[in-house]
């Protein structure tokens, strides 16, 4: 199987990796975007922005590194949600349902001790390429 890597070019909405990563990868007919946290296109942690600021960033991020492999938020069929409070989950559906519009890919909201860098939020993806 081959794959295609994707480093978002300058201005495609998402921040440089922060490890040896891609945001997104393709491959086999999919895109499989890595756990995006709330990390402002500049670089800014927003780990003491309100959860709904961070949710959102993360969003924005998934989309926009859906966006660099070609895809997009209508072609997703898996998405992660980690967060570090449960009593946050229907914050969470509330911003996620309005992200999402008409698409319902599967999904799983799984409550962790903790994130890197004291977030409260990290989202990762399985979209159609």
């Amino acid at each position: 199987m081959t794959h295609d890597i994707f480093i978002p070019p300058t201005g495609a909405g998402l921040a440089p990796p922060g490890g040896h990563y891609s945001h997104a990868v393709r491959a086999g007919g999919f895109v499989f975007v890595s756990g995006q946290l709330p990390i402002a296109q500049d670089g800014r942690r927003l780990h003491d922005a309100p959860f709904e600021a961070q949710a959102q960033q993360a969003l924005a991020n998934v989309a926009a590194a859906l966006r660099s492999a070609g895809s997009s938020v209508d072609r997703l069929v898996q998405v992660r949600v980690y967060i570090t409070d449960i009593e946050l989950w229907p914050t969470f559906n509330a911003l996620y349902a309005q992200w999402a519009g008409d698409a319902r890919p599967a999904r799983a909201v799984v409550p962790v001790p903790q994130l890197h860098y004291g977030f409260k939020i990290e989202i990762e993806a399985t979209a159609l390429a």
